[in-house]
């Protein structure tokens, strides 16, 4: 379908009142002459075959007043219905979307390019965009209703759904579905578009290879996945990796990988694995690494715990607004295990397990990128120590309304040069020279 952008809204073409008529019409007739439980015992092009085929038919015994054209719309729409996700399908279609905002049943959103952007796609009705969502939910075994009225699941790609309805939602049912990206992003890709620098680069691989424990921090959709992926592709294929998320979105390429996912409870309340469950089974897998998709709770602490006794070389990441924010954050999740251990053996605990913080964000333009490289230092008194290796320097805006700037390193030489030197790599101090700044965008 032609995809058209106007004064900053994205235009699908809308059905008129009349075509909305004749789809209805066509589709209430298909119901009725269509045993819809048989779809499920063929493949998905047999029944869009048949279901096309039917409805070719149906409207011409109907002598609907319908071109060419506008019949395969309608018959694509009718089948986007009965087997997918109705409107949905169009903008799930779309690799250029990101993420897909339902307000409510008339009022959607997308975003592209970092930016959101309203289309003019639309649900009939409140019951109709609460039908999908239960089509959504039920697909894995879960259910939303009053007495359950917010529910995360995801579709059969992997993009993640959260989905709210009424009387939490109190203008109908509303439902956000962040994509899942095919096609990940590289290293290369990430020079090209500017999010990082070719050096920056080259000390977070250094880092990767030598064994570090890195903590990727940044706001929700500031590219923390994409740069959690990257990070993990420079993992040696020798070593045995064990990936932990809420949901499965890494795409790791070695091929001695063990992927964990957490399970929701059932619908009688029962059954819930958690991410602090899976990290302390995971200790007993023998891992060489642990990839932890974001911690958000009582698992840091036996994260911590795992980067203290002997498994280096762990990555994650968390939501924090600055890398001192999100040592904050981290001090605050362990407190969430349960267990009452004072504030300066906490923060010993975080200083001695993670040994570099990126920071990333996406920025007023919907440019994500690497803003901060810190590494930790240690402890001085009660209060961790940090120094900043490459920064991000804002300069102001183009008259595109483009964020300008320039990517600089502070000239401190990290603590872990030696460290990274006893495993082999030996970075050149040139690459933490302050006197010349890596790029301009």
């Amino acid at each position: 379908m032609t995809v058209l952008s106007q004064q900053g809204m994205t235009s699908f073409k809308p059905l008129s009142i009349e075509e909305l008529q004749i789809k209805e019409q066509v589709y209430n007739k298909l119901l009725n002459v269509m045993d819809l439980s048989l779809i499920e015992t063929i493949s998905k092009e047999q029944a869009r075959g048949q279901i096309n085929e039917i409805c070719e038919k149906l409207i011409s015994e109907l002598h609907l007043p319908i071109n060419l054209t506008s019949r395969q719309h309608l018959i694509k729409l009718i089948i986007d219905e009965v087997l997918g996700l109705g409107p949905l399908e169009t903008l799930l279609a779309d690799p250029t979307i990101s993420d897909i905002l339902v307000n409510s049943f008339d009022r959607i959103y997308v975003e592209r390019r970092g930016k959101l952007e309203q289309v003019s796609i639309k649900f009939h009705s409140n019951a109709h965009l609460l039908n999908i969502i239960d089509r959504i939910v039920s697909s894995v075994g879960r259910r939303i209703d009053e007495s359950s009225p917010m529910v995360d699941a995801r579709l059969e790609d992997g993009s993640r759904v959260n989905a709210i309805i009424p009387p939490l939602a109190l203008d109908g049912p509303a439902l956000s579905i962040r994509r899942f990206s095919v096609d990940k992003l590289n290293a290369e890709q990430l020079i090209n578009i500017g999010s990082i620098t070719p050096e920056m680069n080259e000390l977070l691989k250094a880092a990767v290879k030598g064994k570090l424990n890195i903590l990727v921090s940044g706001g929700t959709g500031s590219g923390k996945t994409t740069l959690l992926n990257m990070l993990s592709g420079y993992i040696p294929r020798d070593e045995r990796i064990v990936t932990i998320e809420d949901s499965a979105e890494l795409q790791l390429q070695q091929p001695h990988t063990v992927r964990l996912e957490t399970r929701p409870a059932n619908i009688e309340g029962r059954g819930e694995i958690t991410q602090r469950d899976l990290v302390k089974n995971c200790l007993r897998m023998r891992p060489d690494r642990i990839v932890i998709g974001e911690v958000r709770g009582g698992e840091a602490l036996d994260m911590l715990t795992a980067m203290n006794t002997g498994h280096e070389g762990s990555l994650t990441t968390l939501h924090a607004n600055s890398p001192r924010d999100a040592l904050g954050r981290l001090e605050y999740m362990v407190c969430m295990a349960g267990f009452d251990m004072p504030v300066s053996n906490i923060r010993t605990q975080i200083a001695s397990a993670i040994n570099l913080v990126v920071q990333l964000e996406r920025l007023e333009d919907g440019t994500r990128r690497v803003t901060s490289i810190q590494e930790i230092n240690g402890m001085e008194g009660e209060v961790i120590t940090m120094s900043e290796i490459f920064r991000f320097v804002r300069e102001g805006r183009d008259q595109n309304g483009d964020i300008i700037g320039k990517f600089n390193s502070t000239g401190v030489i990290p603590g872990f040069h030696n460290k990274l030197k006893q495993h082999g790599i030996d970075l050149p101090f040139e690459l933490f020279n302050s006197g010349d700044p890596f790029a301009d965008f």
